[in-house]
């Protein structure tokens, strides 16, 4: 058991039995699209309510049985914000396309951790009602489709099927923003990692004014960079720009 995974666990649960002593506690804290303007704090406190014993049930041991893995791999704090990026997105689609329901559930948050443990492990395999095989990306595939079916035909039979879709859609825009900014980090290790051009060694040599107006601009903007950040600040193509101006008579020749 992972730290967020039982702290999820307990909160839920928690809340389930005050809710059962106290049945007007879901009325002041589900989520209606509708109100979130009078009520803001809904759009999270609706994560720690559910309908009945078999709803809350079926989402924690979907978040038992899927969340520890999860948190291990993206660690405690990333994997609390994707729980609850993927809830808060899963009332913002309803907010859209279902503004009068009344939407109670950790199912869009639960949906997010699903997405990914099967965008981390897609070819796992997962007995639905403890029976069915079917692989974690074909899972998230199959209910994506039965989510946007019964949610646009109207068929919901008193499910958030646009609190699912939206659970998915925030786990995948987190998960991408991370791999985003991981990219990005790796590009800034390989940048300050990466030697100057022999020429840029005597960068303090170049003179913007004897450099074409076209790139003058240019120029004055990585020297100012340098001057604020060091060398190591600059990308490799903006490396590659600056040794070009560098006087011929200061540039420093290759070594053989």
């Amino acid at each position: 058991m992972t730290p967020w995974v039982r702290r999820l666990l307990i909160a839920n649960i928690a809340v389930f039995f005050v809710q059962w002593t106290m049945p007007e506690l879901a009325y002041q804290f589900r989520f209606v699209p509708a109100l979130i303007l009078s009520r803001p704090w809904t759009i999270v406190t609706y994560m720690f309510l559910h309908g009945g014993f078999m709803h809350i049930l079926f989402n924690m041991m979907t978040l038992f049985f899927f969340g520890p893995r999860v948190e291990q791999r993206l660690g405690p704090s990333r994997f609390a914000q994707l729980y609850f990026v993927s809830g808060i997105s899963g009332a913002l689609l309803s907010f859209v396309f279902a503004p009068y329901a009344s939407i109670i559930g950790a199912s869009g948050a639960i949906f997010g951790v699903t997405l990914a443990f099967a965008q981390f492990w897609p070819d796992a395999q997962i007995l639905v009602w403890g029976i069915i095989p079917v692989r974690a990306r074909m899972m998230v595939v199959l209910t994506t489709v039965m989510s946007l079916w019964f949610g646009l035909s109207g068929m919901s039979g008193g499910i958030a099927h646009f609190a699912h879709l939206g659970g998915y859609a925030g786990g995948w825009l987190y998960l991408r923003w991370l791999k985003l900014r991981a990219d990005r980090r790796k590009q800034q290790w390989i940048g300050a990692n990466t030697p100057p051009p022999a020429g840029l060694l005597n960068w303090q040599k170049i003179d913007p004014r004897s450099v074409h107006e076209i790139n003058r601009d240019e120029v004055n903007r990585i020297l100012d960079k340098i001057s604020a950040s060091g060398l190591a600040s600059l990308k490799p193509e903006e490396k590659l720009f600056l040794s070009n101006f560098v006087p011929p008579d200061d540039r420093v020749p290759p070594s053989t």
